[in-house]
Protein backbone atom coordinates (compact mmCIF):
# COMPACT_ATOMS: atom_id res chain seq x y z
CA UNK A 1 0.00 0.00 0.00
CA UNK A 2 1.62 3.06 -1.17
CA UNK A 3 1.56 5.44 2.17
CA UNK A 4 -0.17 8.53 1.33
CA UNK A 5 -1.71 11.42 3.78
CA UNK A 6 -4.52 13.75 3.03
CA UNK A 7 -6.24 16.49 5.66
CA UNK A 8 -9.02 15.45 7.45
CA UNK A 9 -10.60 18.43 6.80
CA UNK A 10 -10.45 17.70 2.70
CA UNK A 11 -12.32 14.86 2.92
CA UNK A 12 -15.27 16.57 5.40
CA UNK A 13 -15.53 19.12 2.74
CA UNK A 14 -15.31 16.53 -0.29
CA UNK A 15 -18.14 13.91 1.60
CA UNK A 16 -20.92 15.63 0.33
CA UNK A 17 -20.24 14.95 -2.95
CA UNK A 18 -19.00 11.28 -3.02
CA UNK A 19 -21.72 9.18 -2.14
CA UNK A 20 -22.83 5.18 -3.33
CA UNK A 21 -26.04 4.05 -3.13
CA UNK A 22 -25.78 -0.18 -2.62
CA UNK A 23 -27.85 -1.62 -5.60
CA UNK A 24 -29.10 1.44 -7.41
CA UNK A 25 -27.63 3.08 -10.49
CA UNK A 26 -25.50 5.13 -8.10
CA UNK A 27 -23.08 2.13 -7.07
CA UNK A 28 -19.82 2.47 -7.85
CA UNK A 29 -19.08 5.67 -7.52
CA UNK A 30 -15.28 6.46 -5.57
CA UNK A 31 -15.95 6.43 -2.06
CA UNK A 32 -14.64 9.78 0.16
CA UNK A 33 -11.32 8.09 0.89
CA UNK A 34 -9.54 8.34 -2.69
CA UNK A 35 -11.14 12.23 -3.46
CA UNK A 36 -8.18 13.68 -5.02
CA UNK A 37 -5.94 11.33 -5.48
CA UNK A 38 -3.19 11.09 -8.29
CA UNK A 39 -2.17 7.91 -10.40
CA UNK A 40 -3.15 4.07 -9.26
CA UNK A 41 -6.11 3.46 -6.44
CA UNK A 42 -4.60 2.04 -3.48
CA UNK A 43 -6.00 0.28 -0.74
CA UNK A 44 -5.68 2.96 2.21
CA UNK A 45 -5.19 6.62 2.52
CA UNK A 46 -3.26 7.24 5.77
CA UNK A 47 -4.74 10.82 7.18
CA UNK A 48 -2.22 13.32 8.13
CA UNK A 49 -4.72 14.89 10.43
CA UNK A 50 -6.76 11.68 12.30
CA UNK A 51 -10.55 11.79 13.00
CA UNK A 52 -11.79 12.01 16.46
CA UNK A 53 -13.62 8.41 16.99
CA UNK A 54 -17.66 9.28 16.20
CA UNK A 55 -19.35 10.27 19.70
CA UNK A 56 -22.04 8.24 19.27
CA UNK A 57 -24.10 6.46 22.07
CA UNK A 58 -26.84 3.57 20.20
CA UNK A 59 -28.14 0.16 20.26
CA UNK A 60 -26.58 -2.75 19.99
CA UNK A 61 -27.76 -6.37 18.47
CA UNK A 62 -28.92 -7.48 22.00
CA UNK A 63 -30.90 -4.02 22.38
CA UNK A 64 -28.70 -2.48 24.89
CA UNK A 65 -26.83 0.69 24.95
CA UNK A 66 -23.49 1.28 22.99
CA UNK A 67 -21.38 3.87 23.85
CA UNK A 68 -18.86 3.88 20.62
CA UNK A 69 -16.20 5.71 22.57
CA UNK A 70 -16.31 4.46 25.80
CA UNK A 71 -16.42 0.50 24.40
CA UNK A 72 -14.03 0.16 21.97
CA UNK A 73 -10.96 2.50 23.70
CA UNK A 74 -8.35 0.99 23.82
CA UNK A 75 -8.75 -1.90 20.97
CA UNK A 76 -8.44 -1.34 17.17
CA UNK A 77 -11.56 -0.71 15.42
CA UNK A 78 -13.21 -0.72 12.12
CA UNK A 79 -16.20 1.17 12.27
CA UNK A 80 -18.75 1.24 8.24
CA UNK A 81 -21.80 2.86 7.53
CA UNK A 82 -24.19 0.73 5.61
CA UNK A 83 -27.30 -1.15 5.53
CA UNK A 84 -28.47 -4.66 5.67
CA UNK A 85 -30.68 -4.35 2.43
CA UNK A 86 -28.03 -3.82 0.76
CA UNK A 87 -27.45 -6.30 -2.23
CA UNK A 88 -23.79 -5.34 -3.40
CA UNK A 89 -21.05 -3.21 -1.12
CA UNK A 90 -22.02 -3.69 2.18
CA UNK A 91 -22.02 -7.39 2.32
CA UNK A 92 -18.83 -7.48 0.18
CA UNK A 93 -16.90 -4.77 2.66
CA UNK A 94 -17.82 -6.94 5.65
CA UNK A 95 -17.64 -10.13 4.22
CA UNK A 96 -13.83 -9.01 3.26
CA UNK A 97 -12.65 -8.11 6.60
CA UNK A 98 -14.47 -11.38 8.11
CA UNK A 99 -12.72 -13.26 5.95
CA UNK A 100 -9.37 -10.80 6.58
CA UNK A 101 -10.12 -11.16 10.23
CA UNK A 102 -9.06 -14.86 10.46
CA UNK A 103 -5.69 -14.76 9.33
CA UNK A 104 -4.93 -12.56 13.09
CA UNK A 105 -3.97 -14.68 15.78
CA UNK A 106 -6.66 -15.60 17.60
CA UNK A 107 -6.07 -12.84 20.70
CA UNK A 108 -5.99 -10.30 17.81
CA UNK A 109 -9.16 -11.17 16.33
CA UNK A 110 -11.27 -11.14 19.92
CA UNK A 111 -9.07 -7.64 20.57
CA UNK A 112 -10.38 -6.02 17.25
CA UNK A 113 -13.59 -4.46 16.99
CA UNK A 114 -15.10 -4.45 14.05
CA UNK A 115 -18.55 -1.86 13.96
CA UNK A 116 -21.39 -1.83 11.68
CA UNK A 117 -23.50 1.31 12.20
CA UNK A 118 -26.88 1.17 10.10
CA UNK A 119 -27.77 3.92 7.65
CA UNK A 120 -31.59 2.68 7.41
CA UNK A 121 -32.39 2.68 11.36
CA UNK A 122 -36.44 2.30 10.37
CA UNK A 123 -35.30 -1.37 8.72
CA UNK A 124 -32.59 -2.66 10.22
CA UNK A 125 -33.97 -3.31 13.87
CA UNK A 126 -31.12 -4.57 16.15
CA UNK A 127 -32.71 -8.43 15.97
CA UNK A 128 -32.67 -7.51 12.05
CA UNK A 129 -28.85 -6.55 12.41
CA UNK A 130 -27.74 -9.22 14.51
CA UNK A 131 -29.22 -11.95 12.04
CA UNK A 132 -27.51 -10.58 8.91
CA UNK A 133 -24.26 -10.16 10.86
CA UNK A 134 -24.14 -13.33 12.80
CA UNK A 135 -23.92 -14.74 9.03
CA UNK A 136 -20.55 -12.70 8.19
CA UNK A 137 -19.08 -12.95 11.46
CA UNK A 138 -20.64 -13.46 14.86
CA UNK A 139 -17.62 -11.35 16.69
CA UNK A 140 -18.98 -8.16 14.79
CA UNK A 141 -21.02 -5.61 16.72
CA UNK A 142 -24.15 -4.41 14.89
CA UNK A 143 -25.73 -0.61 15.97
CA UNK A 144 -28.84 0.67 15.16
CA UNK A 145 -30.31 4.39 16.52
CA UNK A 146 -31.20 7.63 15.83
CA UNK A 147 -30.75 8.80 11.97
CA UNK A 148 -29.80 12.57 13.05
CA UNK A 149 -27.44 11.03 15.68
CA UNK A 150 -25.69 8.74 13.01
CA UNK A 151 -25.80 11.04 10.33
CA UNK A 152 -24.12 13.41 12.88
CA UNK A 153 -21.30 10.47 13.58
CA UNK A 154 -20.80 9.78 10.42
CA UNK A 155 -20.15 12.87 8.98
CA UNK A 156 -17.50 13.80 11.61
CA UNK A 157 -15.45 11.15 10.41
CA UNK A 158 -16.14 12.52 6.63
CA UNK A 159 -19.03 9.79 5.67
CA UNK A 160 -22.09 11.67 4.03
CA UNK A 161 -25.01 9.52 4.05
CA UNK A 162 -29.04 10.50 3.34
CA UNK A 163 -32.39 9.20 4.70
CA UNK A 164 -33.58 5.65 3.27
CA UNK A 165 -35.93 6.79 -0.03
CA UNK A 166 -37.11 5.11 -3.35
CA UNK A 167 -34.97 5.23 -5.97
CA UNK A 168 -36.69 5.20 -9.55
CA UNK A 169 -37.71 1.72 -9.53
CA UNK A 170 -39.24 2.35 -6.61
CA UNK A 171 -37.02 0.16 -4.10
CA UNK A 172 -35.82 1.68 -0.92
CA UNK A 173 -31.96 2.65 -0.98
CA UNK A 174 -29.70 3.81 1.55
CA UNK A 175 -27.37 6.68 -0.29
CA UNK A 176 -24.10 6.49 1.98
CA UNK A 177 -20.30 7.22 2.14
CA UNK A 178 -18.62 3.22 1.73
CA UNK A 179 -15.33 3.37 2.97
CA UNK A 180 -13.93 2.03 6.78
CA UNK A 181 -12.08 3.81 8.44
CA UNK A 182 -9.75 2.30 10.68
CA UNK A 183 -9.07 4.04 14.27
CA UNK A 184 -5.75 2.84 16.50
CA UNK A 185 -5.61 1.02 19.53
CA UNK A 186 -2.98 3.74 20.62
CA UNK A 187 -4.67 6.65 20.00
CA UNK A 188 -8.01 5.75 19.56
CA UNK A 189 -8.25 8.46 16.30
CA UNK A 190 -9.33 6.60 12.74
CA UNK A 191 -6.15 7.17 10.78
CA UNK A 192 -6.66 5.20 7.91
CA UNK A 193 -9.51 4.98 5.52
CA UNK A 194 -10.21 2.31 3.30
CA UNK A 195 -12.24 2.59 -0.04
CA UNK A 196 -14.78 -0.09 -1.84
CA UNK A 197 -12.59 -1.68 -3.88
CA UNK A 198 -10.57 -2.64 -1.09
CA UNK A 199 -9.85 -6.80 -0.83
CA UNK A 200 -9.50 -9.66 1.24
CA UNK A 201 -5.69 -9.77 0.28
CA UNK A 202 -5.38 -5.71 1.31
CA UNK A 203 -7.31 -6.14 4.48
CA UNK A 204 -5.36 -9.28 5.20
CA UNK A 205 -2.41 -7.57 4.46
CA UNK A 206 -2.74 -4.07 6.63
CA UNK A 207 -5.22 -5.49 9.84
CA UNK A 208 -1.63 -7.05 11.48
CA UNK A 209 -0.50 -3.43 11.74
CA UNK A 210 -3.98 -1.64 12.31
CA UNK A 211 -4.17 -4.09 15.75
CA UNK A 212 -1.08 -2.97 16.77
CA UNK A 213 -2.10 0.98 15.92
CA UNK A 214 0.99 0.87 13.16
CA UNK A 215 0.48 2.90 10.03
CA UNK A 216 0.23 0.21 7.01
Amino acid sequence: MRKKTFAAAALLAAASFTLSACGSDDAGKSPVSVVGETGPAKAGTVLDQPFKKPDLVLTDTHGKKYDLRAETKGHPTLIYFGYTHCPDICPTTMSNIAVAKKSLPQAEQNDLRVVFVTTDPARDTPAELGKWLKGIDPQFIGLTGDFAAVKAGARSVGIAIEPTKKDKNGKLVSVHGTQVVAFSPKTNAGYVLYGEDTTVDDYTKDLPKIVKGETP
